[in-house]
């Protein structure tokens, strides 16, 4: 193999996985400076038809906008590899509800 081909070969980055939290977030808000890019993480607990609560944030991640493209390609390969696998991912609440017709007798 030749020493240009070895060179476009990925070379895995080595990590420490021992100190790392799961949380679990269904809510996220992304903000940003020129430099930066902020996206905050929390739990949204309203069940559809409830007056507003307050959604506590939990995490904050803060990365450059060179990560925030990285992160934005990786995130979409996954999403598009779990529709290729299990359909489409439908956001819109509204068009995922299943109406039952009421029942005459």
């Amino acid at each position: 193999m030749s020493d240009e081909a070895q060179s476009n070969q990925p070379v895995p980055v080595p990590v420490d996985e021992s100190h790392i939290v799961a949380t679990y977030a269904n809510f996220c808000r992304v903000t940003g400076t020129p430099e930066e890019l902020i996206v905050d993480f929390g739990l949204n607990k309203q069940v559809a038809g409830t007056s507003p609560e307050t959604i506590q944030l939990t995490q904050r991640i803060i990365v450059n906008f060179f990560t925030a493209k990285r992160l934005a390609y990786a995130l979409s390969m996954a999403v598009a590899r779990h529709e290729q696998a299990f359909g489409n991912l439908e956001t819109d609440v509204q068009k995922r509800v299943v109406h039952q017709q009421s029942a005459r007798g």
